[in-house]
């Protein structure tokens, strides 16, 4: 998951999201928490969690998380980082920033996003709480096995009302 801001944007986490977390081995938050309770309910209720701070997180979420969260499971060489810069190139650019990674999970555009270029496989969940300009409020399922990133699952959450308005001026 990505881009929850947490209770900027809504109160809690959808339950179905709360539901997928108490299943995974692990779970990848890739920014824009914006409130440190998020963090640890989430480190509470998780088996494991690899996170990283975004643009929108304050210096006590950043005391606590690195820029990059980097960890091997299963073979695979994960990556988490909230910004990647504009869209063009982005497949590129990544692959230079972090030759040491299979897999990255970004953020901040709210924009699901699942492509490879040269070995580097790149994911954005989107956001579950904040659609922004998307059709659905998203966010990513996978199994990493034997050094593969394998049943990559984009799910849509059921709408709220009022849940992804725009904010002007983003």
């Amino acid at each position: 998951m990505s881009d929850t801001h947490v209770p900027t944007r809504t109160r809690d986490l959808p339950p179905q999201l709360w539901d997928e977390v108490a299943r995974a081995d692990l779970v990848v938050h890739a920014g824009d928490w914006t409130q440190l309770a998020l963090l640890d309910r989430l480190a509470e209720r998780s088996r494991s969690l690899l996170g990283c701070w975004g643009n929108n997180d304050g210096p006590d979420v950043r005391a606590r998380l690195p820029e990059v969260a980097r960890a091997d499971v299963e073979g695979v060489r994960v990556a988490v980082v909230h910004e990647t810069g504009p869209r063009q190139r982005r497949e590129e650019r990544m692959r230079v920033a972090h030759p040491d990674a299979d897999l990255l999970v970004f953020g901040h555009s709210h924009i699901p996003w699942d492509t490879a270029h040269a070995g580097l496989r790149l994911l954005n969940p989107g956001s579950p709480t904040d659609r922004r300009r998307q059709p659905h409020c998203t966010y990513v399922t996978a199994r990493l096995a034997d050094g593969a990133v394998e049943d990559v699952v984009l799910h849509r959450l059921p709408a709220r009302p009022g849940a992804g308005a725009s904010v002007k001026g983003r």
